[in-house]
């Protein structure tokens, strides 16, 4: 015998991919959209490298956000594998998300859009940056100049930064999803091991702290991620890798200082992320030209396709 009331909901679940040029946002857009902070963000241009997934749990619906590489110029070994990446990215997902800088007085980028056109998957399109843009009315003939190179199935504007617009997107993106049960633990926020976390806060921290070519230079491998109970800690040591003893010098600074501070910033931060006390050990060591070798970024984690 049935009861009165609404049937219960048919769960959804899907992948959704974040695409863009460097710099438009899309790291941002993850960390609002699952609501923690999984992707590091900084104003320098292709700060993201490696394949991010950021995971959001909604009543009856999980979604899996795919983070990129910016679809930049691409240099050697290390450059391939972020255009691959990208693209790579757009394989077997559900929902393709273009994120734009809306505050750019430019065409549309002609690489993003080749790269949607040969996706099968619906595309919306994110005109990000919304916050910045004093004058709205010129984001109406942007929305015409995207309209007029790809039959997006949403056009809408947002800010990653202060969430505009954004419950509006992740109702859209639940509307669009297949009928599919979960992918991944109810209580997961992503796919990634700690180590790739801590590894990438490291990185931010140099990002924030260094300047000109040191950050682009800088590969950072966690060696050790301990679990101690008393006192009750995590004890963590990393590896930074640059490729010039130059570089080295800059990330130690005098007397240590610039190492000290990239430590204590990074410590902090992944304190606050674990909720007990970090010991974090730093070094710094030269693997020369490691960008242009395929066998040191498998080594460093990248996670290399054919």
């Amino acid at each position: 015998m049935s009861r009165g009331g609404p049937a219960p909901r048919t769960p959804r679940a899907g992948f959704v991919a974040l695409i863009g040029r460097p710099n438009a946002g899309k790291s941002t857009l993850l960390n609002r959209l699952v609501g923690e902070k999984l992707a590091i963000v900084s104003p320098r241009p292709q700060t993201t490298r490696n394949r991010i997934t950021g995971i959001r749990n909604l009543p009856s619906t999980q979604i899996v956000f795919v983070d990129t590489p910016g679809l930049g110029p691409v240099a050697g070994k290390l450059g391939e594998f972020m255009a691959r990446t990208a693209e790579r990215a757009l394989e077997d997902v559900d929902l393709v998300c273009a994120v734009v800088d809306a505050t750019e007085r430019t065409d549309p980028d002609s690489r993003l859009v080749e790269t949607l056109r040969v996706n099968a998957a619906p595309v919306f399109c994110l005109l990000n940056k919304v916050d910045a843009v004093a004058a709205k009315a010129r984001l109406l003939p942007l929305i015409d100049r995207w309209r007029a190179v790809h039959p997006f199935r949403e056009i809408l504007p947002i800010s990653a930064r202060d969430g505009s617009n954004c419950d509006r997107l992740l109702d859209l993106i639940v509307a669009t999803l297949p009928e599919h049960p979960a992918y991944f633990p109810l209580d997961a926020t992503s796919d990634q091991p700690e180590t790739f976390y801590v590894a990438e806060v490291v990185r931010e921290k140099i990002f924030h702290l260094t300047h000109e070519e040191v950050p682009y230079a800088v590969a950072v491998r966690v060696e050790s991620l301990t679990e101690r109970t008393r006192p009750e800690r995590l004890d963590i040591r990393a590896t930074i890798f640059v490729e010039r003893d130059s570089q080295k010098g800059i990330l130690i600074g005098r007397g240590g200082a610039m190492l000290k501070r990239i430590g204590t910033d990074a410590r902090r931060e992944l304190e606050a992320f674990f909720g007990i006390q970090v010991f974090l050990g730093l070094t710094v060591q030269v693997r020369r030209a490691w960008r242009k070798d395929e066998r040191a970024l498998r080594e460093f984690g990248f996670r290399l396709t054919s």
